[in-house]
């Protein structure tokens, strides 16, 4: 059974590595003016492709229930970063966004009843601290605008990762993802076209780099992540998704050569504790899947007709 969870959180862990690897592909290889129609490019094509995977169609209360978590977790997601991405340097954008873990923490607690474990909360609070270390803060940069469409995205695709473990505890991570990247796509659509008016006009690089975001860091990452929130609590998943800016900073050093110092390397070190904190296994009861977790809910639901 522990090996089970330890292979969770592993299939867990390639979405934010995946994510964390779209930023070096973003800045290296896709069109800069363009960013909503890079989120509807790198959404829909994932949505369509996984949905002809998936074979299943919303029905009932998925059908709104898809457009909500898609505004949260995908459409309104990237509108908020796009403009934190315009009006924060990344470092402090990041480092906002990282706290995430701790906000996942709080909305399980709010909206599934459950009390976080100090290990969590711990895990959590190392981490950020970690990405507080390896990224930097930039206070001069701290526009109020970038702050709250930063601190916005967070809160969104928060409540959107936990409404997720709690709607979709009986639902299959293949429809799941389908569902939530098409409606997101649809949501996106029309802000693209009024900011940003005709698609871009793609080269071999940039179709390069939307074919990863689209396979890689959309599809197989969505895929992963919610995989993740049906098996694992969602304080646990949110813990994971510290290694986003970790593999950032690898890449960027890698791929760029962009420095490394001793900073970066306590930084990325006490994300890594913290994420192996956060992870650890707690009571039987306390560490049952979500999907046991929520069933009677999901009977009651099924009864209501909710």
């Amino acid at each position: 059974m522990e090996d089970k969870r330890w292979m969770w959180i592993l299939v867990t862990a390639i979405a934010p590595i995946a994510w964390g690897s779209g930023y070096v592909v973003t800045h290296s290889l896709l069109p800069a003016e363009s960013p909503l129609w890079g989120g509807v490019l790198r959404a829909l094509p994932a949505g369509l492709i996984v949905l002809l995977l998936a074979r299943r169609l919303p029905r009932g209360s998925w059908w709104w229930r898809s457009l909500v978590l898609g505004t949260l977790n995908v459409g309104g997601f990237f509108v908020l970063v796009y403009v934190a991405g315009q009006r924060l340097p990344s470092s402090l954008a990041a480092t906002l966004m990282s706290a995430s873990a701790a906000c996942m923490l709080l909305f399980a607690w709010l909206l599934l009843r459950r009390r976080p474990r100090l290990a969590a909360v711990v895990g959590a609070t190392v981490g950020l601290v970690g990405v507080g270390v390896m990224l930097g803060f930039d206070a001069e940069g701290a526009d109020p605008w970038g702050v709250a469409a930063s601190l916005g995205a967070m809160v969104a695709s928060s409540i959107g990762f936990v409404l997720t473990a709690r709607w979709g505890s009986d639902v299959p991570a293949l429809p799941m993802t389908a569902w939530q990247l098409v409606a997101g796509s649809i949501v996106l659509l029309p802000a693209a076209v009024l900011v940003e008016g005709a698609p871009p006009t793609l080269t071999v690089p940039s179709a390069l780099g939307f074919a990863y975001l689209t396979l890689v860091a959309t599809a197989l990452a969505y895929v992963a992540w919610f995989a993740g929130l049906r098996r694992l609590s969602p304080g646990v998943v949110g813990v994971v998704g510290l290694l986003n800016p970790v593999t950032g900073v690898f890449l960027g050093v890698v791929v760029a050569g962009e420095a490394f110092g001793v900073p970066q390397a306590v930084g990325v070190g006490l994300v890594l504790v913290g994420i192996v904190l956060g992870a650890a296994p707690a009571r039987r009861r306390a560490d049952r899947p979500v999907r046991q977790r929520w069933s009677a809910s999901a009977s009651v639901d099924a009864t209501s007709g909710t």
